[in-house]
């Protein structure tokens, strides 16, 4: 009986170290199959850009800000937001903010994360990929991209109580991108009731941090 209990807990605290991605709201919904999280390049599920499945929600992504909201369970993780108007077969993705790392357990949200203006009216993908003591992990969103920036925070935009996040540099998540980089917002200023402050590691680390390397999933 104690032996069950124990390997029950230890898959709770495996499961609780993945991640969820609550906006833009993901293709797996609130049903993420967990087990199969680290399967790139979206997790379980591969969006195709032609599937009029009435079943999977299609969010507007604003080309010139918009958020990303996140919940980790896992203490450390460091995070790559790419996006893509391809077909994910064909690859190249395009890097919408740099990589940073978040310290802490629960949400995240960013915002501000920009992509290319002329993907306004296109339909496509964004991803998120963390990388923590699990391994990568991937989950993807399906959405439609739009002119201008967000103005409505997303309810799921929220910031758990001491989760700090600082640019950093990752040569796994670096080389899970083509070579165009969008950099987003660098400088520090967030709306603290919104986005979470990305704080700079040096220039060392900011640079690093905007290097992308080419890989095709």
């Amino acid at each position: 009986m104690r032996a069950s209990l124990l390997l029950s807990l230890g898959l709770s605290t495996l499961t609780s170290a993945h991640f969820a991605l609550n906006h833009p709201t993901s293709l797996e919904g609130s049903s993420i199959d967990e087990s199969k999280e680290d399967t790139a390049p979206c997790g379980a599920l591969v969006p195709s850009l032609a599937s009029t499945d009435p079943k999977i929600t299609i969010s507007d992504f604003h080309v010139d800000g918009d958020y990303i909201a996140l919940h980790s369970g896992h203490p450390q993780y460091n995070w790559l937001f790419r996006g893509s108007v391809q077909e994910l077969s064909e690859g190249n993705w395009t890097q919408l903010y740099p990589i940073f790392q978040q310290s802490g357990l629960g949400d995240l949200c960013q915002q501000k994360v920009t992509v290319p203006k002329g993907w306004v009216g296109k339909k496509g993908v964004v991803g998120v990929v963390g990388s923590s003591g699990d391994g990568t992990l991937f989950q993807c969103a399906v959405v439609n991209f739009v002119e201008g920036s967000n103005s409505n925070v997303p309810n799921t935009c929220t910031n758990s109580t001491g989760v700090t996040a600082d640019y950093t540099s990752d040569a796994t998540l670096s080389a899970l991108v083509g070579e165009d980089v969008q950099t987003g917002n660098q400088d520090n200023k967030t709306d603290e009731s919104a986005g979470v402050v990305v704080r700079a590691g040096g220039v060392a680390a900011m640079a690093a941090a905007v290097v992308a390397g080419v890989m095709m999933l």
